[in-house]
């Protein structure tokens, strides 16, 4: 289509083309992939944001300090690989330019990869990553446990991405009312490790928060590097409260998911870690309340049925008649007391009455009694012989019934 555009007085009339953006794109795609050395090239750099598809085709970037060219690998073309294409590894695509027209855009289509080595950032993040491992940040034994119901909870990242929305629309869902105070930081680019070393020691020494979130989106790579810096790593490591690492999709790791207390896949899965669903903790407290009153009528009926079992015992019902029982009881044992203690008498007087008689057969006062006398001095000294009498002239004589003195004639 062509236009006529009228200057006025400045020069007449000017013809232009017009293009539709579809024509525009297809001439630059013909120009492109008809130029000779954009036919058979040999680009190395650094992969990055690499995806692979599930249809088999690889999406990925390309890149080096100054500048990044998007690539696609079919699944025909990459089907021999030997080996896996991660992000950070540095390698050189073999392909040809042109341009995906929905975009408009062009890129290196790869029918072949060769691994050239790891990339600068991968092994910067492997380094790191050793040498914090051996000082003991990534100790699992230093881990804090995430407290069971935060009042408040800080968060540290962008204020106008998308992470900090959807952590405060999680912690608002499953929480109304927890307090979230945000602690704004870069979360990419040259400033962005020094603002969130900022935002965390400013979050952490305000004291007020039982609980950090620190994250970001997703993103390449080089956007997530940030989180991949000593300094933030060391900040990390210094909170004096449990941090959860929040950085990108789920397949992301950085050097923060390390050190954090608890990593968290995304921002929002970080959200749902740090406070529980208020809607399952009512439901719990209920099936608790609920089994703590089945428990108590059980145990209530079973004590009514113990108490219902006692009362039909006849000393419940007849307590007289126990009792009358038991009068009876102790009478009949008085009795068996009385009758024995005296047959104890009876036997005990019987045996005295015999021991009586055996020592009245062996006393003096038996002898005497049938006419014999005992003699003995004034000491009380027996006298049983005459030689006895040669140094007494008195002494005394025993009968049955008295005693008498007597005198010695010589």
């Amino acid at each position: 289509m062509r236009w006529a555009l009228h200057f006025g007085d400045c020069g007449g009339d000017l013809t232009l083309q017009i293009y539709q953006v579809s024509e525009l794109t297809r001439i630059i795609k013909g120009i492109l992939e008809e130029e000779p050395r954009l036919l058979g090239l040999a680009v190395e750099g650094e992969l990055s944001n690499f995806k692979h598809h599930s249809s088999g085709h690889m999406y990925f970037s390309l890149k080096d300090q100054k500048s990044v060219v998007n690539c696609v690998m079919f699944a025909r073309q990459n089907y021999g690989l030997d080996f896996t294409p991660q992000d950070g590894m540095h390698v050189v695509c073999l392909g040809q330019i042109g341009v995906y027209e929905k975009r408009g855009g062009y890129q290196l289509y790869v029918s072949q990869m060769l691994e050239a080595g790891e990339g600068a950032l991968q092994r910067a993040f492997e380094e790191l990553k050793e040498k914090l491992r051996k000082e003991g940040l990534f100790d699992a034994a230093r881990k804090r446990s995430l407290p069971f119901m935060p009042q408040c909870v800080g968060v540290v990242t962008s204020p106008t991405g998308a992470a900090i929305r959807d952590i405060i629309s999680v912690l608002t869902r499953r929480h109304p009312g927890i307090r979230i105070v945000l602690a704004p930081a870069l979360v990419q680019g040259d400033g962005a490790p020094q603002s969130i070393v900022d935002a965390l020691g400013t979050i952490d020494s305000w004291g007020a928060a039982d609980v950090i979130i620190v994250g970001r989106g997703g993103g390449s790579l080089e956007e997530l590097w940030a989180f991949n810096d000593e300094r933030v790593a060391r900040a990390i490591y210094s909170c004096s409260v449990p941090v959860v690492s929040a950085v990108g999709h789920e397949t992301d790791f950085t050097i923060a998911d390390f050190v954090a207390d608890q990593r968290a896949p995304t921002p929002s899965a970080a959200a749902e870690l740090v406070v529980p669903d208020h809607r399952q903790l009512m439901q719990r407290l209920k099936d608790i309340s609920l089994r703590i009153q089945v428990i108590m009528d059980q145990r209530i009926q079973s004590r009514l049925e113990h108490v219902n079992s006692l009362s039909k015992r006849r000393a419940l019902q007849l307590p007289q008649d126990q009792v009358n029982q038991r009068y009876q009881r102790l009478d009949e044992l008085g009795r068996r007391l009385e009758m024995g203690q005296r047959q104890l008498k009876t036997a005990t007087d019987h045996r005295l009455e015999k021991v009586a008689a055996r020592l009245n057969s062996l006393s003096p006062l038996a002898t005497l009694s049938r006419g014999y006398a005992i003699c003995h001095d004034q000491t009380g000294a027996i006298i049983a012989k005459v030689a006895q009498m040669s140094d007494v002239d008195e002494f005394w004589i025993q009968f049955s019934d008295g005693k008498t003195k007597a005198r010695k004639f010589s």
